[in-house]
């Protein structure tokens, strides 16, 4: 029997199971690159406009790091500068994820064992999966290009910077494939793999911001170095294939050079005993929780840092154009442009935030369906002391990385202006007065978790209209009736304008009603 045998049908299966799941990321990561065009094209409307942005940026150091070096003073070119390296990023999130998801992830649940007793190759699986990733990215490559070129922009850079994006997915694929292998467990893989993607996009931040030799050496800037809308340089298409290319057979490999369930780096043994601190639900949800937790605050540091250390340049960059200056202020407040622009920017990292409770409130459903919480509900513990300790998690976990978000552009801004002293209390008050807004979300989510948990996917569906309402609602002049339902819209804007008590009170009680209706259906459905 050959190792490929099977491949086709747990391709299908592959297809089947992300039926939902890749079409959602194409079609957010092509939301993200068509917004910023069209964002571009409504901003600078002239070629006089558009030459006076670009000449404001090229000298700036920040903007330079932060997005890498503009090739071309169009709408496309602007577009490929903003969007290039994000879209990589997402790409690289998407494959890497869906990879472990079909490798790694499927042997530790024990689904692998199960296919494999049937007619299929050893090597079959590992294909399959990067067969799915491929499609995956191809699909958004695609849904880039038609979104691109509907807006008015020319077909051979929008075909470019779908490519691109699709490149540096493939690239991540290849490497979740390699670390599926070598690590014990899906989230070791996918950790090492996310890990090795956050250091791409420091080392393409690094060379960017010097001569840009070392970029060369980033998977993430080599999406730029197509240069899309700037000339097109096809011909570094090559490098994403070339590293997919030589990384695929590494992965094949090693499949055959481990045991089925095992990496080839063994897990650690476990200590004789447990901590204390594990006696408890909390701390057991704890130590479930901290990892993400803490990888989330990492990321927000950083992403807060970059942030605020464009604060200062605001006036300088945009300050000419009163459309954008008019948007921030709206979103922002009426105050100073720049204190506009940090509001603003807690605003959207809030609603990240948000994405991050999801994410660990919904870490319930997982525990349920991996039949792991059975256990803990053997014991003693009741089962909202159970769901309610992740619950509190995750209600901790959201203040702590906004915090690392409000700290990190303290010192970006801080830094900067030499007021560190000065920025660092208010900027960690205006994080922490957005997090009511993300509790909301985390609210809804346990909410479904306990009277509709095969439903809980609506909490991501309502967390993408929010996302789409706070990017779009402006431009597309929604009515205020349409936006006041979104719980960001009543955050308090603050440094930009004084905060108020009432919505925060008001999205509290919100939060709390949806947190008892949960427990209220936690106690009186089955437990899978």
């Amino acid at each position: 029997m050959s190792t490929l045998a099977g491949t086709g049908s747990l391709l299908r299966l592959a297809l089947r199971r992300d039926r939902v799941k890749t079409p959602a990321w194409a079609l957010g990561i092509t939301f993200f690159v068509v917004v910023t065009a069209s964002s571009f094209d409504q901003l600078y409307k002239t070629a006089a406009e558009r030459a006076k942005f670009a000449a404001s940026i090229a000298g700036n150091g920040t903007f330079k790091a932060l997005y890498g070096p503009l090739h071309a003073a169009t709408t496309g070119g602007f577009t490929a500068w903003r969007a290039a390296g994000s879209a990589a990023l997402l790409a690289g999130l998407m494959s890497l994820l869906l990879v472990v998801r079909h490798t790694r992830a499927d042997e530790e649940a024990g689904r692998s064992e199960l296919v494999g007793a049937a007619a299929v190759g050893r090597h079959a699986p590992i294909a399959a999966a990067l067969l799915a990733a491929a499609v995956a990215n191809l699909l958004t490559a695609l849904l880039i290009t038609l979104g691109l070129t509907g807006l008015g922009l020319e077909a051979g850079g929008s075909l470019a910077l779908g490519l691109a994006t699709a490149g540096a997915g493939l690239v991540f694929a290849a490497l979740a494939a390699v670390f599926a292998q070598v690590a014990s467990t899906a989230r070791a893989a996918s950790g090492t793999t996310g890990l090795l993607l956050g250091l791409a996009f420091v080392v393409r931040m690094v060379g960017d911001s010097g001569s840009g030799t070392l970029s060369w050496i980033s998977p993430t800037s080599w999406a730029q170095e197509i240069r899309s809308f700037g000339g097109d340089r096809w011909w570094a298409l090559a490098l994403p294939l070339a590293a997919t290319v030589v990384l695929m057979p590494v992965a094949f490999a090693l499949v055959s050079r481990r045991d089925h369930g095992q990496g080839l780096l063994a897990s650690r043994p476990g200590p004789g005993s447990a901590p204390a601190r594990l006696r408890s639900s909390f701390g057991l949800a704890w130590r479930l929780q901290r990892g993400a937790m803490l990888g989330w605050g990492a990321a927000f540091l950083v992403l807060g840092a970059v942030t605020g250390a464009i604060a200062k340049d605001i006036g300088n960059v945009f300050g000419d154009n009163p459309e954008l200056t008019d948007v921030l202020r709206r979103l922002g407040g009426s105050s100073g442009l720049v204190d506009a622009y940090l509001a603003a920017t807690l605003g959207l990292l809030a609603l990240v935030a948000a994405g991050y409770m999801i994410q660990a409130v919904l870490r319930i459903r997982a525990e349920e369906t991996s039949l792991r919480a059975e256990s803990v509900l053997a014991t003693g513990v009741s089962r909202w002391r159970w769901a309610g300790a992740h619950l509190a998690c995750a209600l901790l976990g959201v203040a702590v990385i906004m915090v690392a978000g409000g700290v990190g552009m303290a010192l970006g801004h801080g830094l900067r202006i030499g007021d560190l002293g000065g920025q660092l209390p208010r900027l960690i008050e205006a994080s922490l007065l957005q997090v009511p807004a993300a509790w909301v979300l985390g609210g809804l989510a346990f909410a479904l978790a306990g009277l509709l948990p095969r439903l809980v996917a609506i909490a991501w569906v309502v967390f993408g209209v929010y996302f789409a309402m706070v990017e779009l609602g402006e431009s597309l002049n929604l009515p205020d009736w349409v936006l006041d339902v979104s719980p960001f819209r009543h955050a308090p804007q603050f440094p930009a304008s004084d905060p108020k008590a009432l919505p925060l009170l008001a999205m509290a009680a919100a939060t709390l009603l949806l947190v008892l209706a949960g427990r209220f259906g936690l106690r009186r459905r089955d437990i899978m």
